[in-house]
């Protein structure tokens, strides 16, 4: 009977957690940020400029107006994202960032973007940024 039990609850678990990784499908005119690419494994020169690439989904018809960045001690600054790229369904685009400090810090960053008319604000997604001195 135990056993049975357990065997109940680890299904209903299991069964939790899938559901919680699955992703909504899109909503018409949305656009959902999916991946910061960070160089160097993360691990960044204070004082440098890096390029960071991002992965996005879109049903093609958002167009990016900006991308906002913050880390968690700083305030959110707006950057022209660059090298923009729209696909069916996926599409990417880059950014030039500095890195925050000397510490592990939690990079933050999301779009804001037009679709039919109006201004709309995508999900955020963050990396840990870990700045070395040189």
């Amino acid at each position: 009977m135990r056993s049975i039990l357990c065997v109940l609850i680890g299904v209903t678990v299991l069964m939790a957690i899938s559901s919680c990784a699955t992703t909504e499908p899109l909503r018409e005119g949305e656009l959902r940020l999916l991946k910061m690419q960070v160089p160097e494994n993360a691990n960044l020169i204070l004082g440098h400029d890096y390029k960071f690439n991002f992965i996005f989904e879109s049903d093609g018809s958002a167009e990016i107006i900006r991308a906002v960045c913050m880390c968690q001690d700083g305030a959110p600054r707006g950057y022209r994202a660059e090298n923009v790229t729209y696909g069916s369904l996926r599409g990417s685009f880059s950014l030039w960032l500095r890195a925050c400090t000397d510490d592990s810090q939690r990079l933050e960053c999301y779009v804001d973007y037009v679709s039919d008319g109006k201004r709309h604000r995508s999900n955020s997604i963050y990396s840990i940024i870990h700045g070395i001195m040189r």
